[in-house]
């Protein structure tokens, strides 16, 4: 009888705190999860059956793939009170937007009945960017010979989460990566922070290899706007338009510092932003701005203000 009253009570216990932690996470400005299923079975590269859980962090099983169905909305995922982005983690490495329609947390509800919902609008928002074969906004991959190459040959990959009252965190470590005759470890952290739209990036390599990269997708055929001077430490890179999932107004950009970077492409699917070989942290931030956002930039002229406002802060104090 005593070990029934135990239980109970303790499952009690464990429903307040889940109930709390779910309070915090709406009365917070930031976020990041990663959610795996368990309680189901491998069939060859999909995961099935089962029920997603939180988990601080995880070590990639080595079957997962894209659209595995082990991972909520396929990867790691962060957001603040005005937007939200996820990481496909595997062979793709790219970034998506969801676009959010409120400022309350939204991650914890998206993507638990599965992977079509958010395609589609919902009450919080929704996927908003279709990245094809492209970078999506800010990810990673390498660029040689006008090809893209990607995560396809990795020994191990990891990520964790960390989520404070300041800002939000995602880090991801992929170990023996393998292009071409090259092989490197690699190390991304993603940071986000209350009240704002970008995510800052910081990709560390282990080795200096040419081609390191990083951009934007090319969703349709717009403008690439770019401002830079040879008198600044930081420059960027941008898109807006009509470049939605639903044909609305999107702008996406891409921050770097000048010093770091060999040259801009045209990629075969994206905008490119080629980095120097290095060993050394390459700094650098990317953002999403969608029309329906609560007191969301509705014009291109207002995307273009915005942009300059944030690139002269980074210019004045080398941090947004």
């Amino acid at each position: 009888m005593k070990i029934i009253k135990f239980t109970l009570i303790f499952s009690l216990f464990l429903g307040i705190l889940s109930c709390t932690a779910q309070k915090n996470i709406q009365n917070s400005k930031t976020n990041a999860e990663i959610s795996v299923k368990e309680g189901g079975k491998w069939n060859e590269r999909k995961y099935e059956g089962g029920t997603f859980k939180n988990v601080q962090s995880l070590e990639l099983d080595p079957r997962h793939t894209d659209h595995s169905f082990d991972i909520r909305f396929e990867g790691p995922g962060w957001e603040s009170n005005k937007i939200a982005y996820r990481l496909y983690l595997d062979w793709r490495n790219a970034i998506d937007i969801f676009g959010k329609t409120t400022d309350k947390m939204i991650l914890p509800i998206v993507g638990l009945d599965g992977f079509e919902s958010y395609h589609m609008k919902q009450d919080w928002g929704s996927d908003i960017l279709k990245v094809g074969k492209g970078q999506g906004i800010g990810s990673i991959l390498r660029y040689q010979n006008n090809e893209m190459l990607y995560f396809k040959k990795v020994e191990k990959t990891s990520v964790n989460v960390e989520n404070s009252a300041k800002k939000s965190v995602v880090n991801i470590n992929y170990k023996g990566w393998e292009t071409l005759n090259d092989k490197i470890d690699l190390t991304t952290k993603l940071e986000i922070f209350p009240n704002e739209r970008f995510t800052k990036a910081t990709v560390t390599p282990s080795k200096a290899i040419s081609g390191i990269c990083t951009g934007i997708v090319k969703v349709k055929e717009l403008e690439l706007l770019k401002k830079t001077s040879t008198n600044q430490k930081w420059a960027y890179i941008a898109t807006y338009g009509d470049q939605s999932m639903f044909q609305d107004n999107l702008g996406m950009a891409v921050f770097y510092q000048t010093s770091s970077v060999e040259n801009l492409a045209d990629g075969p699917f994206d905008h490119l932003i080629v980095f120097k070989p290095t060993t050394q942290p390459i700094h650098y931030y990317f953002l999403a701005a969608w029309v329906n956002e609560p007191n969301g930039i509705k014009t291109k002229e207002e995307f273009v203000k915005y942009l300059n406002e944030k690139l002269s802060v980074l210019n004045a104090n080398n941090k947004m």
